[in-house]
């Protein structure tokens, strides 16, 4: 692992925050470098406030996006909202119909089938629309590249709408209105909203025409956090905002099909950690395993009963699911053995057999072994599909950009993407990939980093640190979870391997002179089990959390990292 200490912020602005604040100097350091520099900017971020979203009619198109839904409320046309099969997709259509269908009953839904239909807008979904005299489709979380999707909907005399938040190609489609922030010529100050995210302004900017207040649209926040936090997006800006009223929303007045989940998994309060690793992966599962509209179902679904049952089956679609990505993470890795290819600063491996819903999971298991881009291939119809999955640093879809040549289309974000090409293909992309990425990458990001935010003392870890410390949440991309470096420590001699197969580090440490003791526990880090022993000094990198044990709860680090 590669320890990378922050530079220490400003000290006269540290000092000035931290006498405003009442906080100690190491609190006031990490909001500094987290951009937050006066008393009410710190107000904003630990208290977020709906009434700093950004007005939507920022937005390029959303006034042609809110007059043509508009319309079609008035005029009773039926509208189908079309959406991804993923979390950020199936949210996002759970958002905007059940939003619609308050005031009109002709809205249909439609999740593209992973395998029949692919990615994004399907031209069977829009014969689909055709075939039911659907005039306008909604499309959420995909569409951006749709030129040639968007024209035939045209010739059937079928509008559409884009609410989209992956990057535009050279062109973008003929839309009524293609709502996207990264599109180049749309001024919205907030460049980094998921799918639901943009589908979220688009209900905003509609209840703002309708004087509907703000607040009224708290309950579909808890869709808007699960897909941020499903989505990996920076918690940042709005993001922060939405997620942060959104996990609020699932504690507090969740709605029935989350309750359904949760009340399976016995789980009390939900953290932005337990979206993305509790609630996102079942909901992912239904497009996995089976198809998305599952998950869609029982966003949407009002009947307890009914709900508890669709969850009851979605948990099923998770066991089968997570059966299926380790068994084929277990072939990959072989794959990759076998052909002695741990030299190369790409991983790309295929096999025609493997499941086309779990390849994504499987590209992100290879990186985290691996830790290089990587790329898995599956076929897919006449075709081969690939989930691509990214290192710390590296813009993946930039990568996929210099070899397009040898694909058949393309999308995504900076560390995730997805692409097909011709089996014929293959070999050639794959020489292309590891070409683009030697010559690109600094060799530094293939070693796994960790962001340290700041070097304290033991004694600077107290129940007042920590209360405060808890309300940086959520965290995640832009706002991390703080994490610590501790120099000068020993094991108080109960350090120990622990766990079923011994795989982690459990110890008592202080640091040399006076001071507080405190529980560490380091998963995976058994190996290092002789760094502390026979009373050495060591350094370590660690997180804080609690542990309740017996009742009792006490603070412990939970170790990333040690070293001498």
């Amino acid at each position: 692992m590669r320890w990378t200490l922050k530079p220490k912020p400003n000290e006269e602005i540290v000092i000035k925050l931290s006498e405003e604040l009442g906080v100690g100097k190491p609190i006031a350091s990490l909001l500094v470098q987290r951009g937050i520099a006066t008393f009410e900017e710190a107000k904003k971020f630990f208290r977020p406030s709906l009434s700093d979203l950004h007005d939507p009619y920022l937005m390029k198109d959303m006034d042609l996006a809110v007059a043509r839904i508009e319309k079609a409320i008035s005029s009773e046309e039926n509208i189908l909202v079309y959406g991804d099969y993923d979390v950020d997709g199936t949210t996002s259509v759970a958002l905007m119909s059940s939003f619609l269908r308050s005031y009109s009953p002709f809205v249909a839904t439609y999740i593209p089938d992973r395998y029949d239909e692919g990615y994004g807008v399907s031209y069977k979904g829009i014969d689909f629309a055709a075939d039911n005299d659907i005039s306008l489709i909604i499309a959420l979380d995909c569409g951006i590249k749709a030129v040639e999707k968007v024209a035939y909907a045209k010739e059937k005399g079928i509008d559409f709408i884009i609410c989209d938040h992956h990057r535009p190609g050279s062109e973008i489609p003929a839309a009524v209105a293609v709502l996207d922030p990264k599109r180049e010529d749309c001024e919205y100050p907030y460049k980094e909203l998921c799918g639901c995210g943009v589908g979220f302004k688009l209900i905003q900017a509609l209840a703002a025409k309708r004087n509907i207040k703000l607040e009224n649209l708290l309950p579909y926040l808890d869709l808007v956090a699960t897909a941020i936090g499903a989505d990996i997006v920076p918690i940042t800006g709005e993001n922060r905002i939405l997620a942060y009223h959104g996990l609020h929303v699932i504690n507090v007045a969740s709605r029935i099909g989350f309750k359904a989940i949760l009340k399976q998994l016995k789980k009390d309060k939900i953290t932005i950690t337990d979206v993305v690793f509790i609630l996102a992966p079942r909901i992912n599962a239904a497009g996995r395993m089976k198809h998305g509209l599952h998950a869609v179902n029982l966003l949407t679904e009002e009947d307890e009963e009914t709900a508890i049952k669709f969850a009851s089956e979605i948990e099923e679609y998770n066991t089968d699911r997570r059966d299926t990505d380790k068994t084929i993470t277990e072939e990959a890795l072989a794959q990759i053995d076998a052909s002695q290819e741990q030299d190369r600063n790409t991983t790309v491996v295929y096999d025609e057999n493997w499941h086309k819903g779990v390849i994504g999971i499987v590209a992100s298991r290879l990186t985290e072994t691996y830790y290089r881009p990587t790329l898995v291939f599956t076929k897919s119809g006449e075709k081969l599909a690939a989930s691509a999955r990214s290192v710390k640093g590296f813009d993946v879809y930039d990568a996929l950009e210099s070899c397009k040549e040898h694909i058949e289309q393309f999308g995504g974000h900076k560390y995730a993407a997805g692409l097909t090409l011709l089996a014929s293909e293959y070999d050639n992309f794959k020489l292309k990939f590891e070409e683009v990425v030697s010559e690109t990458i600094d060799k530094n990001l293939l070693t796994p980093e960790i962001a340290i935010d700041a070097e304290i003392e033991l004694k600077d870890i107290s129940p007042k640190f920590y209360r405060i410390l808890k309300q940086f949440a959520p965290c995640g991309p832009g706002n991390m979870s703080p994490v610590f470096m501790t120099r000068n420590l020993r094991d108080t001699g109960y350090g120990k391997c622990v766990g079923a197969d011994q795989s982690h580090l459990k110890c008592q440490v202080k640091q040399e002179g006076k001071g507080p003791v405190f529980d560490m526990i380091g998963f995976g880090l058994g190996k290092k089990l002789d760094i502390i022993a026979k009373n050495r000094v060591f350094k370590a990198v660690y997180a804080i959390d609690e542990n309740e044990y017996n009742g009792n709860v006490s603070l412990q680090l939970r170790l990333k990292d040690i070293s001498e």
